[in-house]
């Protein structure tokens, strides 16, 4: 594949979590579990493979060969649900690059996804695929150096584990921080580093703090974040555009738009992620 362009675009193909949630009521926000994809300095850069990477996989089918590196925060299903049909993985002459770190039990990414694929869960196992798949681990806080990009890690408060990201090129950055869970008493440290001055941070918002905090319905412990904490880290951080990301699946459209207009009231460069969508730095 010819080089890309040097150019630092993000492209939005599932910005949903949890579960994916297609139909009429998330048309606009859309209902596509995590993937992220990045071009920057000449390289595609995926980040999860929740279902909208089936998306992507349609688009680049339409520029074969392709390569790119898949970066995956961790491997709950909702960011590896997607990757069975991945379909420029089953084709020869494309290229992939795959990190992850390890989880409990030193199961690497490549277990994880090998797993997945086995049966009973899905009919082909991942030896079918044809391209070149070539498998990284990676440690918290291990940095990967692509040409003049380069991608810093660190560790998110996840159960199980999951990790963030921070991509770096030329006086440009990028956070993409999701599948973490804020602390009662202080803004945590690793996510202050990645996000330190980003001009996008790309973070998990899938709750209100109405929602996290409820006495019923408490969702403390289950390893995610609100939009009110995300403002609070964007601000910390000094970024420049903060992306609430990875929606909550009972979150619709309208859902999503009092979220839209109510962050930015606090953050006026707060927007939130919607499937299509596209921002050039």
């Amino acid at each position: 594949m010819s080089k890309l362009e040097d150019r630092f675009t993000i492209n939005f193909w599932g910005v949903r979590g949890s579960i994916a949630c297609p139909g009429a009521a998330t048309v606009r926000y859309g209902g596509n579990t995590p993937c992220v994809e990045m071009l920057v300095g000449g390289y595609r850069l995926i980040f999860d493979a929740g279902t909208g990477i089936y998306v992507l996989g349609q688009s680049l089918l339409h520029h074969l060969p392709v390569s790119g590196h898949i970066f995956f925060s961790h491997s709950h299903w909702d960011h590896i649900q997607g990757f069975p049909f991945f379909s420029p993985a089953f084709m020869e002459g494309n290229e992939f690059d795959i990190y992850g770190g390890v989880i409990p039990h030193g199961v690497t990414i490549e277990h994880r996804l090998h797993d997945q694929m086995e049966q009973p869960n899905f009919p082909v196992p991942l030896q079918v695929m044809g391209a070149n798949l070539r498998f990284h681990t990676l440690e918290y806080g291990a940095k990967v150096n692509l040409g003049d990009v380069t991608i810093s890690t660190g560790l998110l408060n996840h159960p199980g584990g999951a990790m963030g990201y921070r991509v770096s090129w030329e006086d440009y950055a990028v956070a993409y921080i999701t599948d973490t869970e804020h602390f009662s008493d202080k803004l945590d440290p690793n996510v202050l580093e990645l996000a330190d001055r980003a001009d996008v941070l790309i973070y998990d918002c899938t709750y209100t703090n109405e929602e996290y905090y409820h006495p019923k319905t408490s969702k403390v412990g289950w390893g995610h974040s609100t939009w009110q904490e995300a403002v609070k880290i964007a601000q910390a951080a000094d970024v420049k555009k903060l992306v609430i990301f990875h929606h909550d699946p009972s979150h619709n459209d309208e859902n999503m738009e009092a979220i839209e207009i109510e962050s930015a009231r606090v953050f006026p460069a707060a927007i939130v992620a919607r499937e299509g969508m596209k921002i050039q730095l």
